[in-house]
């Protein structure tokens, strides 16, 4: 009997250092989490070294390979365990971008005017001298369609507006699938119908001359130049062509080279008993090549490090393995993304869930997540926690398709992503203005305190909570 007590005493021992390391989602534990995140400034320094260090990331180029190797050491240092993923990425490159409205109804004698606008991702090339031709400008894909006899031989502007008064009253998102629908296809439907360039109205709620670009589809044709131009210059044309005919001198050479070798970045933190499940905490590490990718999406790989640097400094350590990815090539193709389904294909059904942050650095109200209706109050000790900082919400949604994880969502992997105040956010997306600048200190040391607080909480639940909603299951 007393054997027995000695072996019963010590596995109570046992069970107490296990608990230790691996506290769970209790209250304490929770606002441990909350507190230190919320005092730290690992999050903002690391974007500083990626933003001011480095600077624009595109994918393919020395800039991209240079984050891949910081943010590697950086997890490193941490103890995580770090794995370069390879992943074959396209390399676009921009070259010469100018736009001259050189004939119109009224010019003066000897006068054009300078539009301002930058090439979208994948665009085609004009001749090295650039080409001249009449401007059609349409309204929508119907007005297109019915001026389809006026198409062949012109270049086709899309003047539709981003709906800054949707973004205003937290409808972003949807301000954005609007008028982005014209940047991702309008090009290639213009290109359809024998236009010889296209023109976009740049995606964006805010007038500050800034051409913002982006990526643009032409499937299996072959592309032609295709270039965002400002708000102010695509209402320019407009007026303009309301007086007369109208033609402009435009001139890009981009180049699409052969495929670059590049990787996604993995750092995992292990877990203890489940440690063979795995939840991931995301960002996209490439950016746009015109600035610095602060907002998009320097400040969700720098909040996604935070976990762990949050974790490692409480000496927390889950029951399920959190595993922080940098993704790459999500601005041009989401190679990465579909590089991690392929090498984790037989292992997708041990993600418990998934996290990105790639909504930019504004104030987080809380969280979303494609779950079952039935698991939303799961959630509810987790949105307590966040409550004193102002990030207690919760939105269930059906399915979120965010950016890196829709292979893993597909796959029934439930997904997850702050809420965001996202007003502002397009004001400076994808243009030469996503700085460091734009980022405030204190709204990012809060998406570090959800991002690892929904990580931690992830990791350690005890109920399952199901498939994401409307997928293809495990």
């Amino acid at each position: 009997m007393q054997l027995v007590r000695l072996s019963l005493f010590a596995a109570a021992i046992a069970s107490g250092a296990a608990f230790a390391a691996t506290p769970g989602n209790t209250p304490e534990a929770l606002a441990k989490i909350r507190e230190t995140a919320m005092h730290s400034n690992y999050a903002y320094e690391r974007l500083a070294d990626l933003t001011d260090l480095i600077g624009p990331r595109p994918a393919g180029s020395a800039g991209a390979a240079a984050a891949v190797n910081q943010v590697a050491d950086a997890m490193r240092k941490l103890g995580a365990k770090v794995t370069l993923q390879p992943a074959k990425v396209h390399h676009w490159v921009r070259g010469v971008e100018t736009g001259e409205l050189v004939d119109y109804a009224g010019r003066p004698a000897g006068l054009s005017q300078k539009v301002v606008l930058t090439a979208l991702g994948m665009s085609g090339a004009t001749p090295a001298a650039g080409l001249s031709a009449p401007v059609l400008v349409v309204h929508s894909f119907d007005e297109l369609k019915a001026r389809a006899a006026e198409v062949k031989g012109k270049i086709v502007l899309f003047d539709v507006a981003f709906d800054q008064h949707l973004a205003d009253r937290g409808l972003a998102g949807p301000a954005y699938g609007a008028a982005v629908a014209y940047r991702g296809a309008g090009p290639r439907v213009a290109a359809d119908m024998g236009a010889v360039a296209a023109l976009v109205r740049s995606v964006g709620g805010a007038d500050f001359r800034l051409p913002h670009t982006g990526f643009t589809g032409f499937g299996q044709r072959a592309p032609i130049p295709a270039a965002a131009v400002t708000a102010e210059d695509a209402m320019l044309m407009t007026r303009l062509s309301e007086r007369g005919p109208l033609t402009m001198k435009l001139t890009l050479t981009p180049q699409l080279l052969p495929d670059a070798d590049s990787f996604n970045v993995i750092a995992d933190w292990p877990g203890t008993d489940k440690k063979d499940e795995i939840v991931v905490v995301s960002g996209h590490l490439d950016s746009w090549d015109l600035a610095t990718g602060a907002n998009d999406d320097g400040s969700g790989v720098a909040t996604a490090m935070a976990v762990i640097d949050t974790l490692r400094k409480l000496d927390f350590h889950p029951r399920r393995t959190i595993r922080v990815v940098a993704w790459m090539d999500e601005e041009t193709g989401g190679r990465g993304a579909l590089a991690y389904k392929e090498a984790e294909k037989d292992r997708v059904a041990k993600h418990f869930a998934a996290i990105e942050n790639d909504s930019g650095s504004g104030h987080p109200f809380g969280f979303k997540g494609s779950i079952p209706a039935a698991s939303e109050a799961l959630f509810k000790p987790l949105q307590k926690a966040l409550e004193p900082i102002g990030a207690g919400l919760f939105q269930r949604e059906e399915k979120l398709e965010t950016g890196d994880l829709y292979p893993l969502e597909q796959a029934g992997v439930p997904s997850f992503e702050p809420v965001i105040d996202s007003a502002k956010y397009f004001h400076y997306h994808h243009t030469p203005a996503d700085t460091l600048d734009k980022v405030d200190p204190d709204d990012l040391r809060r998406h570090a305190t959800v991002m690892t607080s929904l990580a931690w909480y992830l990791a350690n639940m005890d109920e399952p909570i199901g498939h994401a909603p409307g997928t293809d299951k495990h």
